[in-house]
């Protein structure tokens, strides 16, 4: 088993909090860190992929959850959501830390039935797909560095690291094991498939379910790009308010998700649209039809694909070391880019520029060193990320940093 660096993070939720929610997307190894928990913790495993276990909780969810013990572990909740109010009513009884460690493949935040039934009484964990410091037994140490105002770390051997072979595995455990091209496809397309026909029908009712397939596709096509639902609604022809809708039970299932703007607030006009990306880099160039050979040969294709690889392994780090950090993209209105900006809590901010080029020129700091001269001392350090062997320092608090600087020590 590959060790998830969340573990320790859900351990020491379990030490304080009632209810602890695992929530991920399907197949990203929820129920395998559950199990191992479950046993670490000696705690009563139940699944609700077992269709008794299912009906005796949809039947009686009270009577199910007060003949349980004291600590258990409920894997794929969503599927049993009358059992929120009766876990709320044992909490209430027993607040014990630990309790209940639950699992669940949609994203129960955006269900305010069921999220308001435990609010202040559960802390939720997300789970992604592997990380490339998890697949290489790396507990990564960029972001520690970068918001320390050091120099990111690369060790020889990463250096002639695979790139768009990488970001075409992506991260989902069995895509991982897949070295067959044609054998992870099947995969994908089934995985996609299931999500589709499956949860998106759990969670609402959706007239003409045969449109989300295309959808989907078209947002893998405008991955790292500025979302603009009113171009989407049109290409796609999805009326706009069954766009949103789309939209929204699409990033419940950890499909897709949003990139927010980020303002320094100093009164400039920005651009307030959200950038739009794939949970996973592997499935978003499946969606696309693109193998590494192609990425290889279109570096303006591996830009994008490259950008929401760095945005999603940015995202998992973040949900072990640091969950206050906020990602976002920045964003003038004269048109000054920089790819990802992340802010601590303390207003420290840290930006990074993705090229998919093994060459860099001091013009693609240029967006870098605006951000920097404008929020000054807050701004800590600055990366261009690219697929050269390198490290260079280029001027005050910028570098210039190999991909595989992201999942160093």
């Amino acid at each position: 088993m590959i060790a998830r660096s969340i573990g320790s993070s859900i351990h020491r939720a379990l030490a304080d909090t009632p209810v602890v929610l695992l929530n991920g997307a399907r197949q990203t190894g929820k129920t395998t860190l559950a199990q191992a928990i479950a046993d670490e913790t000696n705690a009563q495993y139940l699944t609700m992929d077992d269709a008794a276990t299912l009906a005796s909780a949809c039947g009686d969810p009270v009577g199910f959850v007060s003949n349980l013990p004291r600590c258990v572990v409920l894997d794929e909740v969503q599927k049993a959501p009358d059992l929120f109010p009766a876990l709320k009513r044992a909490v209430d009884k027993d607040r014990l830390p630990g309790r209940f460690l639950l699992t669940g493949s949609a994203n129960v935040m955006t269900l305010p039935h069921l999220s308001e039934s435990l609010a202040g009484r559960m802390e939720v964990i997300p789970l992604y797909p592997f990380s490339a410091g998890e697949l290489a037994g790396i507990q990564e140490g960029f972001l520690k560095r970068l918001f320390a105002g050091g120099m990111p770390a690369v060790q020889e051997p990463a250096m002639r690291e695979d790139i768009p072979g990488r970001v075409v595995r992506g991260g989902y455990p069995e895509a991982i094991q897949r070295t067959d091209t044609d054998r992870r496809a099947a995969w994908f397309a089934s995985y996609v498939t299931t999500i589709l026909q499956r949860d998106v029908r759990d969670l609402a009712r959706v007239e003409g379910l045969h449109a989300l397939p295309n959808l989907l596709r078209l947002l893998a096509a405008r991955a790292s790009g500025l979302l603009n639902l009113a171009d989407i609604s049109r290409d796609a022809s999805v009326p706009y308010t069954t766009l949103t809708r789309y939209l929204a039970l699409l990033e419940t299932v950890f499909l897709v998700h949003r990139l927010p703007a980020w303002s320094p607030n100093l009164g400039t006009r920005l651009v307030k649209a959200p950038k739009l990306h794939l949970v996973d880099s592997g499935l978003a160039c499946h969606l696309i039809g693109a193998d590494a050979h192609r990425l290889s040969a279109d570096r303006q294709l591996l830009g994008r694909m490259l950008e929401t690889f760095v945005v999603g392994e940015l995202r998992k780090q973040l949900s072990w070391t640091d969950p206050q950090t906020r990602l976002h993209h920045f964003r003038t209105s004269a048109g000054s880019e920089v790819d990802i900006a992340l802010e601590r809590a303390d207003g420290t901010v840290v930006a990074l520029e993705v090229k998919a080029g093994a060459t860099v020129a001091s013009r693609d700091f240029a967006a870098l060193k605006t951000l920097r001269d404008k929020i000054e001392r807050r701004f800590q350090a600055g990366v261009v990320l690219y697929t050269g062997d390198q490290v260079l320092p280029f001027g005050d608090k910028l570098w210039l940093a190999p991909i595989p600087a992201l999942w160093m020590p």
